[in-house]
C-alpha cells in the first residue's frame, strides 16, 4: 500500500518506512501498540520548515513585492486548509493509518489530519531524497496554487474579512464562541461557531481557538456567498 502512494506521487523511496512513517497518525499507534511503528509528528515538524524556506525562496526570487505581502502569500501556501486541499488531491487519506474513530470523521478535523500529513510527507522526501526533489514535489503540488490564491485573494485574513463583509452587508461585527473541544491535551481539537448576532453562520475546527476562529471564518465567507 505504502509503496502504491509513493509511486502515485512519483517519488522512489530509498526507504519506504520513512514514508509509512508519514502516513502514520498518533491515534493509529493507540490501537496498535505492538507494531513499533513511529506515528508522523517529528517527520511533521521538519517537512514545516523544509516547506516555509522552500516557499519563501520562490517567493523572493519570484516577486518584487513588500515584504509584507510575500509574508501574507506565503502563510495562504502553507496553511492548513491549502495543505488539506493537495493531500485531497493526492488521495493522502487512502493510505492514512489512523484509529477507527478518527478514520470516521469526515469533518475539519480530517482536513487538519491530512494537511499535518502532507508536512510529513514532505519531512520523508527531504530526508529519502533530499533538499531539491522536496523542493521539485512543493513546487509542482503546493506553490502551484499561487495563481488561484492571488486572483481570488485567498491571502486575506478571513477573519478580518468575514468582518469586513459581516459589516458591509448586514451592519453586524461577527463574534466566535467555542462550541466544542475534543481529543487528548496534546492533539486538541477546537470547534467555533461564527455569529452574526444569535445567528451561528458556519463552524471551524482547528488545533487552537485562533485556528478554528480562522477556519469558521472562511466557512462563514463560503456559507454566506461573500467572495
Amino acid at each position: 500500500m505504502i509503496a502504491k502512494f509513493a509511486k502515485k506521487i512519483g517519488i522512489k523511496f530509498k526507504n519506504l518506512d520513512l514514508l509509512k512513517e508519514a502516513l502514520t497518525h498518533r491515534s493509529y499507534l493507540n490501537e496498535n501498540k505492538k507494531t513499533g511503528q513511529r506515528h508522523n509528528e517529528r517527520l511533521e515538524f521538519l517537512g514545516d520548515a523544509v516547506l516555509e524556506l522552500i516557499v519563501t525562496d520562490f517567493l523572493f526570487n519570484n516577486y518584487k513585492n513588500s515584504e509584507g505581502d510575500l509574508t501574507s502569500w506565503r502563510a495562504a501556501l502553507v496553511n492548513g486548509m491549502t495543505l488539506a486541499e493537495v493531500s485531497g488531491e493526492m488521495g493522502v487519506g487512502e493510505y492514512l493509518l489512523m484509529s477507527k474513530g478518527e478514520a470516521k470523521d469526515t469533518g475539519r478535523a480530517r482536513q487538519y489530519l491530512l494537511a499535518n500529513a502532507m508536512e510529513a510527507i514532505i519531512g520523508a522526501i527531504y530526508l529519502d531524497q533530499g533538499y531539491d526533489i522536496a523542493k521539485d514535489f512543493i513546487l509542482k503540488n503546493i506553490v502551484i496554487k499561487i495563481d488561484e490564491i492571488l486572483e481570488k485573494k485567498l491571502y486575506l485574513d478571513p477573519k478580518s474579512y468575514f468582518q469586513e463583509k459581516a459589516q458591509r452587508h448586514e451592519k453586524i461585527t461577527p463574534s466566535y464562541k467555542v462550541i466544542k473541544e475534543s481529543g487528548p491535551d496534546h492533539d486538541r481539537v477546537f470547534t467555533v461557531g461564527v455569529y452574526l448576532e444569535n445567528d451561528l453562520i458556519a463552524k471551524g475546527d482547528g488545533p487552537s481557538k485562533q485556528s478554528a476562529q480562522r477556519n469558521a471564518a472562511q466557512a462563514g465567507l463560503d456559507a454566506k456567498g461573500w467572495k
